[in-house]
């Protein structure tokens, strides 16, 4: 059974920063594509960002320059530095392998 547990959301003002961290419990971590997701109050969940087991990454338009994936095989960790804030960054942030995803961590961002 894979398990994701996302920490690190909060509330931070716009223009500041979070750091998101998802601890993953699964064997093969180094050979799976991992993402982010987010969902908003009243939309659809939404992809943020991926990275594949090489490191590529991708972003959503409205993220990139000032959002970071980045993995770190060893710890089975996955990580989501923002920075930048925006008040439209406000959701809840979740991780997401394969077809498991964690409970998500909630981000607000105040203007």
């Amino acid at each position: 059974q894979v398990q994701l547990v996302e920490s690190g959301g909060g509330l931070v003002q716009a223009g500041g920063s979070l750091r998101l961290s998802c601890a993953a419990s699964i064997v093969t971590f180094s050979i799976k594509s991992m993402g982010w997701y987010r969902q908003a109050p009243g939309k659809q969940r939404e992809s943020v960002a991926t990275i594949s087991p090489g490191g590529s990454t991708s972003y959503a338009d409205s993220v990139k320059g000032r959002f970071t994936i980045s993995r770190d095989n060893v710890k089975k960790t996955l990580y989501l530095q923002m920075n930048s804030l925006k008040p439209e960054d406000t959701a809840v942030y979740y991780c997401n392998v394969l077809s498991f995803w964690g409970k998500g961590t909630l981000v607000t961002v105040s203007s």
